[in-house]
């Protein structure tokens, strides 16, 4: 069964931006502009979970969110930032389409082919912008590429961790 309280990871904070503890983020969502609806966000650091209420929100070049976050005010609190992932609570999450996931709930699904054979889990996610690619490790460390299309995978188990594919001829 899966947490369906996992956060979800929006962005990752790349440097500070100014003087006065902006940060500057790389969206990992495919509308940067959300983070101008987000209340909050949390960090998990080594030792704890912190979270940050956004005071306010600057695009550079209409892709880039620059952050200011509550607490964080100078370059060096914004510098001990750089590297960190942004997570947002589930319940901020945006409501995806039928047939749409997050990327955070594919990684870690264990795939099957269509006579129930283990092929192996979805380690990452190459979007590639005509259609997913799902990157699956096999039992033996081998790193298989699955198309994320209707051909191949013919069903996604989130409450189960399994997605059950139909190979295309040569791919595994």
């Amino acid at each position: 069964m899966r947490d369906k309280e996992k956060p979800i990871t929006v962005g990752k904070i790349i440097c500070p931006w100014g003087v006065r503890g902006q940060v500057k983020v790389e969206p990992l969502t495919d509308d940067p502009k959300r983070f101008k609806a987000l209340p909050e966000i949390f960090i998990e650091f080594a030792d704890s979970t912190v979270f940050y209420s956004i005071e306010s929100v600057i695009f550079l070049k209409d892709y880039f969110p620059v952050l200011k976050l509550e607490g964080v005010n100078s370059r060096q609190e914004a510098e001990a930032l750089r590297g960190h992932y942004i997570k947002i609570p589930r319940k901020y999450a945006v409501k995806l389409p039928k047939g749409h996931y997050f990327t955070c709930d594919i990684i870690g699904l264990e795939v099957f082919d269509e006579s129930d054979t283990y092929i192996g889990t979805v380690k990452d996610v190459l979007q590639t912008g005509a259609n997913d690619v799902y990157i699956v490790e096999t039992q033996d460390k081998k790193e298989v590429l699955i198309p994320a299309i209707r051909q191949v995978v013919q069903k996604i188990d989130l409450e189960n961790g399994k997605m059950m594919i139909t190979p295309l001829e040569g791919m595994l």
